[in-house]
């Protein structure tokens, strides 16, 4: 999938993730994609959760060994 912006998030643990992901979707415009990459295995369910609590919009996740690349849309300011 093509992300307008890539958040490197290797390495970082619950709760950070969802705050950093919070952090940079503020600065894109609505209809941009971010591209989170994490080894948290908590962001397969606290990312779609954080998603609905927003009004994001949660694209999907791809897995590559203990990478884990997840995509939201920014929906709504």
């Amino acid at each position: 999938m093509k992300a307008d912006s890539k958040l490197d998030l290797y390495g970082l643990l619950c709760p950070m993730p969802i705050i950093k992901t919070a952090k940079i979707i503020k600065e894109m415009k609505i209809g941009e994609i971010l591209e989170v990459i994490s080894t948290d295995k908590g962001i397969k369910e606290d990312m779609p959760a954080w998603c609905r609590q927003t009004g994001q919009e949660y694209l999907g996740l791809e897995e590559e060994g203990e990478i884990l690349r997840v995509y939201v849309k920014k929906v709504k300011d």
